[in-house]
């Protein structure tokens, strides 16, 4: 009898045992979340700490893609090196280049509150929803309100720079009160992935057109000498350097110089998006007055472009599916969840992280006014394609030809040559 209580009494502390090391494993949940959106590092770091201090044995932790490397680079490397995060903030036009490695996430319930469109390029041919859409964003170029009206001595509406000779008008007058009236910023990044993508945002309203334009670009078929949206684009960016505020030294500049210049009122107009806001706050002396003008391509105020600005969702979470286990999957998707229903979840993406979201069930206004000047013209109607498929070393490789055509080290023809050159050697 003793005998077989000593056995019992083996099985039970080892069934005990057993328990403990399964509870304690299901108490260390560790997700790293791989963030492309610099500008709002701080922010998504207190959310994670938020998160993790409310869910008891989970970690969520913030990892960022390093400046100057774009994410697709970067979660290529990390899945070499075999630390695949949980969760990869990707570029729109990336994903389905992470369709073998990416968790299907159809069953979710956040699918069906998704806004219209928002998941087209985050599903694969055979149906699999891969992504979760992140934020919607858009550009163009930023006014300061209180710069323009100081130099107008009056009211500005928006909507009366509607082409090409209206903005130099426009910049003429902030020059002649004072004040510098433009800055570029010269990152790649934003010239090649931002700027110069008006020139396929602007050959139609219709995508599948602009895809068609693309593929034309491939075969070699495209002058780009010959095509007027891209040539009325190169116009107005030779307007902008004109007026440029570091046309001395147009490489020089910084993202954050240019945050400060807008914010702080020393330039009237840098081209940019809605996610800048984080940082123009911090320099803001104005109560939040700024806001967004389309970029003209023309005199005619009828040609798309003149009074659109773009708008699209720009990045979206992929789940790993090779390299994190079940367990981080579903802790994973709990965050996400978190983050589209429950109500403090909502408020720190939208109020805190200033990110305008995907989902219909979050009704939160954004309180940035970048933010609101972006849904004033999706409102109005007044939206083009936010070109989002690009290749994903296009920023880098059309960003540096338009890097040198900003310094002059080349020549329009010269430009246009190398443009061509990229697409034809895809």
């Amino acid at each position: 009898m003793s005998r077989i209580k000593l056995r019992l009494s083996v099985l039970v502390l080892a069934l005990v045992l057993s328990l403990f090391s399964a509870a304690a494993f299901a108490q260390d949940v560790h997700i790293t979340v791989l963030n492309s959106k610099g500008e709002i590092q701080a922010q998504l770091e207190e959310i994670a700490a938020y998160y993790s201090s409310i869910t008891e044995g989970v970690t969520v932790e913030i990892a960022a893609v390093p400046v100057g490397q774009s994410p697709f680079e970067r979660a290529t490397a990390l899945y070499a090196s075999g630390n695949a995060p949980t969760l990869l903030m990707v570029d729109a036009g990336d994903v389905l280049l992470f369709q073998d490695r990416a968790l299907a996430l159809n069953d979710e319930k956040w699918v069906a509150d998704a806004i219209e469109n928002s998941l087209d390029m985050a599903t694969a041919a055979d149906g699999r929803i891969l992504a979760f859409p992140v934020t919607v964003e858009g550009y163009g170029f930023i006014y300061n309100r209180a710069v323009v009206e100081k130099a107008l001595s009056g009211s500005f509406d928006p909507r009366t720079i509607n082409t090409r000779d209206a903005l130099r008008e426009l910049l003429d007058t902030i020059e002649a009160s004072g004040t510098a009236s433009l800055v570029i910023g010269p990152e790649d990044w934003s010239l090649g992935a931002h700027f110069f993508a008006l020139a396929y945002a602007t050959q139609s309203s219709d995508f599948a057109e602009i895809k068609a334009f693309q593929e034309a670009l491939k075969k070699g078929e495209v002058k780009l000498a010959d095509n007027a949206q891209v040539n009325g684009l190169l116009d107005t960016f030779d307007l902008m350097k004109e007026y440029n505020y570091d046309k001395m030294d147009p490489l020089a500049s910084t993202y954050d110089r240019g945050t400060e210049l807008i914010g702080i009122g020393e330039v009237g107009v840098w081209f940019q998006g809605n996610w800048t806001w984080p940082q123009i706050k911090d320099f803001d002396n104005t109560g939040g007055q700024f806001g967004f003008l389309p970029v003209p391509i023309s005199n005619n105020p009828d040609d798309l472009g003149n009074t659109q600005v773009p708008v699209g969702v720009t990045k979206y979470f992929i789940m790993d599916a090779e390299q994190n286990s079940p367990a981080q999957q579903q802790a994973a998707k709990d965050f996400l969840n978190w983050l589209v229903y429950d109500a403090e979840g909502q408020r720190r993406m939208v109020i805190d992280a200033s990110i305008i979201p995907a989902f219909k069930n979050i009704t939160i206004t954004p309180e940035d006014p970048l933010a609101a000047s972006l849904l004033d013209y999706v409102r109005d109607g007044k939206t083009l394609n936010f070109v989002l498929n690009l290749p994903p070393d296009h920023w880098a490789q059309v960003g540096a030809s338009m890097q040198k055509y900003l310094s002059d080290f080349v020549d329009r023809a010269g430009f246009f040559a190398e443009v061509e050159a990229y697409w034809k050697g895809l």
